[in-house]
């Protein structure tokens, strides 16, 4: 695997809502890089897991606040795509 796909490409956002709509419409979410496009997520989707992605769609996703004690501070910034595959096609994430 080329490591600048993997660069781009962090995880899969697994969650109960994540579950449902990649088997109900074929659709996948990943967190990915903050300064990746919608090009660069997908060519790395298509060269990583050998599937025909149809469309990216991106979310930012702001810091929140949060407290350790005293101390005050904000959580990392993220980036995440809901991928649509071509019509047939799944991605294994287990």
């Amino acid at each position: 695997m080329d490591t600048k796909y993997l660069e781009i490409i962090k995880a899969p956002v697994i969650t109960e809502k994540s579950g449902n709509i990649s088997q109900t419409e074929g659709k996948y979410v990943f967190f990915v890089d903050v300064k990746a496009s919608k090009t660069q997520i997908k060519q790395a989707i298509e060269k990583l897991f050998k599937v025909k992605v149809r469309e990216v769609r991106t979310i930012n996703v702001k810091p929140k606040k949060r407290r350790v004690g005293r101390y005050q501070g904000l959580t990392n910034r993220a980036k995440k795509a809901i991928v649509t595959l071509a019509e047939g096609q799944t991605i294994n994430l287990d």
